[in-house]
C-alpha cells in the first residue's frame, strides 16, 4: 500500500518528452467505488503575479505509466484517454 504523502513527494513527469509536470496536491477519487479516478497537480508556469493562483492539472490513472521510488512517469497530458464526469451527489 501507497499513502497520499509518499505520492505527493514523488515528481510527476511524462515519459516521452521528459517534462517535470510537478509534484501532487491532490486526488479525484469516485465516490460510489472509492477508486482513483485521477491525481492533481499545480501546473509549473513561470507566470504569475504575488497573488496568481497556479492552473491545476490533471493526469488520469489511466495515463499512469509507472510509479518509481522518485517519480511518476505519465504518458502526455494532452493525450487524456477520456474525460470523466464527475457522478452526480444525491
Amino acid at each position: 500500500m501507497i499513502m497520499l504523502s509518499e505520492l505527493q513527494a514523488k515528481e510527476v513527469i511524462i515519459v516521452n518528452s521528459g517534462r517535470r509536470l510537478g509534484h501532487i496536491v491532490d486526488l479525484e477519487i469516485d465516490p460510489i467505488t472509492g477508486k482513483i479516478i485521477a491525481i492533481i497537480l499545480l501546473a509549473k508556469t513561470s507566470t504569475g503575479g504575488l497573488f496568481h493562483k497556479p492552473e491545476e492539472v490533471l493526469v488520469y490513472w489511466e495515463q499512469i505509466v509507472t510509479i518509481g521510488t522518485d517519480v511518476i512517469l505519465v504518458t502526455d497530458t494532452y493525450e487524456q484517454p477520456y474525460v470523466v464526469d464527475s457522478p452526480s451527489v444525491q
